[in-house]
């Protein structure tokens, strides 16, 4: 009897420890919906962005996104975002999508232009950049190395049979 006493004593602590972890890490996470004003982006590709990623502004999240939909006439990605408030973007701002690592995760990148119009609710972001794709760059890299290999191949070869 007095065992089951203290398992069920250690159990009880465990639970209570793994609550505060739990609650701690709800309060110092920064994964609250931003609200603000919505704004649109279209991309040829987006690698991999998804609804709830971030939108930063010189490394600060400043909003979220909201939804991604394809365009049926374009077929280009249609991103919407929630900006916060007190963000005014210019009417010039290029939105980027960008990796957080080499392991994966995007966010999209807003860099302010120098217009002073801002945009209002409901804009279209108009310079976009998709992100580049990390297996495209290396393969074209391995490629041109090939290349490279093959042209050096025969005057390395001739070299070889103009001596006796």
């Amino acid at each position: 009897m007095k065992r089951s006493v203290i398992e069920t004593a250690l159990g009880g602590l465990v639970i209570l420890v793994a609550l505060s972890f739990l609650i701690f890490s709800v309060n110092t996470a920064q994964v609250g919906k931003v609200s603000g004003y919505e704004l649109n982006a279209r991309f040829s590709g987006i690698g991999g962005l998804a609804v709830g990623d971030d939108v930063l502004v010189s490394g600060v999240k400043v909003g979220s996104i909201l939804a991604v939909t394809l365009d049926a006439e374009t077929y280009l990605a249609n991103v919407r975002m929630s900006i916060a408030n007190h963000i005014k973007l210019p009417t010039d701002t290029a939105a980027l999508i960008s990796s957080e690592s080499l392991l994966g995760g995007r966010y999209l990148a807003l860099e302010p232009g120098a217009e002073e119009e801002f945009l209002k609710p409901g804009s279209m972001i108009g310079y976009t950049q998709a992100p580049q794709n990390l297996e495209q760059l290396l393969g074209q890299f391995i490629f041109s190395m090939q290349g490279d290999k093959d042209k050096q191949a025969p005057a390395g070869e001739s070299a070889a049979h103009a001596q006796p």
